[in-house]
């Protein structure tokens, strides 16, 4: 049965977030609101925490989990970018965008894309999601909260509760978030892709892109 913390959008509660920190900490499931949609949240070194997140969300090793940073300073003790990267990153953080990065070997080989050695990378604009980061003092492996088989994101906590209780350890419920996921951009290339089109307008990136998945 998960632990239900009930938080200000704005201003979260620390005692609460603590608590469901300390879940996470030891191995739970969160989930957790962002500025997207609500997502399933892990410890990054926890390797059976990881695969219970993949099997709750019903996807596999090649689905790209996201880690969810800080700021872009501990964004870039995970990736490699050069200054073109940078400054795309600087343009689109924090916020809801997603960018698809070459992985640096602080990224755990089993989270990171099996056969590219890629990982998603993403620095959230949510005063809840930022003050459990800061909590907890490193990422978090993070993925959409999209049930199995369905396409659209959970954004009512009372739902999720009713749906994952028996799941997930920990429900943090700031209210209802924007019922989008992020825009999912790939900068291992020669040049950016788009992936995904979410929330987050390209064109605020100084980028005219066309959806290629």
């Amino acid at each position: 049965m998960s632990q239900y913390f009930e938080v200000h959008p704005e201003n979260p509660q620390l005692r609460l977030l603590k608590q469901a920190a300390q879940i996470l900490h030891g191995g739970g499931i969160a989930a957790i609101p962002t500025d997207s949609s609500y997502a399933l949240v892990c410890h990054l070194d926890d390797k059976a925490a990881a695969e219970s997140l993949r099997r709750i969300r019903g996807v596999d090793d090649k689905h790209h989990l996201t880690l969810l940073c800080r700021d872009l300073s501990e964004l870039a003790s995970y990736a490699r970018v050069d200054n073109k990267q940078y400054r795309l990153l600087k343009a689109g953080t924090p916020g809801p965008f997603t960018f698809i990065l070459e992985a640096t070997k602080e990224v755990p080989r089993r989270v990171s894309h099996p056969s590219r050695r890629t990982i998603g990378l993403r620095v959230p604009e949510h005063a809840v999601t930022q003050c459990l980061l800061e909590i907890l003092g490193q990422p978090l492996l993070a993925t959409t909260l999209i049930p199995p088989g369905e396409t659209e994101p959970m954004n009512e906590p009372g739902e999720i509760r009713d749906r994952f209780e028996k799941q997930v350890q920990a429900i943090v419920d700031a209210g209802a978030c924007p019922m989008q996921p992020t825009t999912v951009i790939d900068l291992t290339g020669a040049a950016p892709e788009l992936i995904r089109q979410g929330r987050g307008d390209a064109r605020k990136l100084g980028l005219n892109l066309d959806e290629t998945a």
